[in-house]
């Protein structure tokens, strides 16, 4: 159950860098000063990384709960 706890973390992890790449790419968009239309398109071209970070850090999170639940 060790490996499973720790791939679930290491998923975790990756799934949270993800997540600040966003963070930050969205930041750098909003300094840049652009138009409402142009920043609207930097934030659509972000939201697909966003939902499968969130979606690899959930599933992560949750290989570390069956982890500690079946060891």
């Amino acid at each position: 159950m060790d490996l499973l706890i720790w791939s679930g973390a290491t998923l975790s992890f990756l799934g949270l860098c993800g997540l600040v790449y966003c963070i930050f790419r969205v930041a750098r968009a909003r300094k840049a000063g652009l138009s409402d239309d142009a920043l609207r398109a930097a934030v659509q071209k972000v939201m697909p990384i966003n939902l499968a970070s969130l979606f690899i850090s959930v599933l992560g999170l949750m290989m570390v709960i069956l982890g500690i639940f079946l060891g």
